[in-house]
């Protein structure tokens, strides 16, 4: 895998900060910059079912990493795919912004963004 530039999806935040992921791939976004759509931030940080401790952990964890906002190319490819593709409007954005960064999406719903071409995506699970 080396050194590649990976967008993180809301479950693989989860799935990290939770302990949850294969060694390999934890290792993996700790020696990458974390990057995340703010539309992964949103979901974090409204989380009805975390405690206090997972909040700080999470939004500690938001800190620390690259949050890609809402700019014009990624709404219009957001549009694009959500009108293209049965995609809900969340994972369209991050798809999008995948896309416009030139990023590596991992998640590991990869059925949610399988259908969606230019999209690179991997499972941090099987990797």
């Amino acid at each position: 895998m080396g050194q590649m530039n990976y967008l993180l999806d809301t479950n693989v935040v989860i799935d990290y900060t939770n302990d949850m992921l294969p060694e390999k791939s934890a290792a993996l976004i700790e020696s990458n910059p974390s990057r995340i759509s703010v539309i992964t931030r949103m979901e974090l940080l409204s989380w009805k079912k975390s405690t206090q401790e997972q909040f700080e952990i999470l939004n500690s964890f938001i800190e620390d990493s690259i949050v890609y906002d809402l700019v014009e190319p990624v709404i219009l490819n957001a549009i694009l795919i959500r009108r293209n593709y049965n995609v809900k409007l969340p994972d369209a954005i991050i798809a999008a912004t995948a896309i416009v960064y030139g990023l590596t999406l991992q998640t590991r719903n990869i059925s949610d963004f399988s259908n969606i071409p230019d999209l690179s995506i991997i499972n941090p699970h099987q990797v």
